[in-house]
């Protein structure tokens, strides 16, 4: 059994927010489950070409847009998954963070940070 509190997992600046991992590739399971902050008023543009990915929004708000512009709302409550690779941006609305509870598979080593370019995604 793994039990771990927020305050002893490895935590990552990943460039517009923080990252706390609190399961990696080293614990075994495939899977990697952070707490992830997004800062207010931040716009990343990112896409997965190794790992697939699901966020669940546990506090804030913000948006979702795909390249051809489809926007989706991300309030507290509510899902969405990169099940195809998407190429995105991840918006925090201007007067709060947005939180994620994020599920990666494959794991994540734990080390990786996103390079933010406004017109080229960052991916890992």
């Amino acid at each position: 059994m793994i039990v771990r509190d927020i305050e002893s997992v490895k935590t990552v600046e990943w460039g517009n927010g923080l990252s706390r991992r609190f399961l990696l590739a080293d614990d075994g399971l495939g899977y990697t489950l952070t707490d992830t902050v997004v800062l207010a008023g931040t716009k990343s543009r990112l896409e997965y070409v190794n790992h697939l990915e699901a966020c669940y929004c546990i506090a804030g708000s913000g948006e979702v847009i795909e390249l051809d512009g489809t926007t989706h709302e991300i309030v507290p409550g509510r899902m969405y998954a990169l099940d195809q690779h998407d190429a995105h941006y991840l918006v925090a609305s201007p007067h709060e963070d947005l939180r994620l509870v994020c599920v990666f598979s494959p794991a994540l080593n734990g080390n990786e940070v996103h390079q933010l370019d406004a017109h080229n995604s960052s991916a890992y």
